[in-house]
């Protein structure tokens, strides 16, 4: 079945079934690697892409219910946005894996809220997990990205998620 997303700002043809998610299609069908495949359930956020300027997991996300949204990935942003500009100034990769995930929401964050408080960061990016534990860079990239000081006087934490156990154990 052929699907025309609207992808970084083109229509895009596809021919892929309406219940495949949309990492595969953008990682296998596309070949835009950028979005990583972490737990496969939508809960590490390391696939966070935006439908309209809202973060979704591509790992469980059908093709079949995007209608004519608009999916920004990680390649859409190109390099230059000020968000990835500020994760290379703190250095906030380690392993690197979630960061693309982790981009997406901060963006998505600072385009609904261009000065979020500490709280608001925690909570936006309370679904995506950095198994490497970057959160103080990350906290300090957004916040660098929205302009906003460093060093806040007891910033909440940001929670990390408990890892769930595999299904039959």
């Amino acid at each position: 079945m052929a699907t025309t997303l609207q992808i970084n700002g083109k229509p895009v043809d596809v021919k892929a079934a309406a219940d495949t998610p949309l990492l595969w299609v953008l990682r296998d069908e596309l070949l835009m690697t950028g979005s990583k495949y972490g737990c496969g359930v939508g809960q590490c956020g390391a696939c966070t892409v935006l439908a309209d300027g809202q973060p979704i997991r591509s790992c469980s996300t059908p093709i079949g219910v995007l209608g004519t949204a608009k999916i920004t990935t990680i390649e859409g942003l190109g390099g230059a946005h000020p968000v990835q500009q500020a994760w290379v100034k703190h250095d906030v990769p380690q392993c690197g894996y979630c960061q693309s995930g982790q981009i997406m929401s901060a963006v998505a964050l600072l385009e609904q809220k261009p000065h979020p408080s500490d709280e608001e960061i925690a909570s936006a990016m309370d679904g995506n997990i950095c198994r490497c534990g970057a959160y103080q860079r990350i906290r300090e990239a957004i916040k660098d990205a929205a302009g906003l000081p460093q060093v806040a006087a007891n910033p909440p934490p940001i929670e990390v998620p408990a890892p769930k156990p595999a299904a039959g154990v």
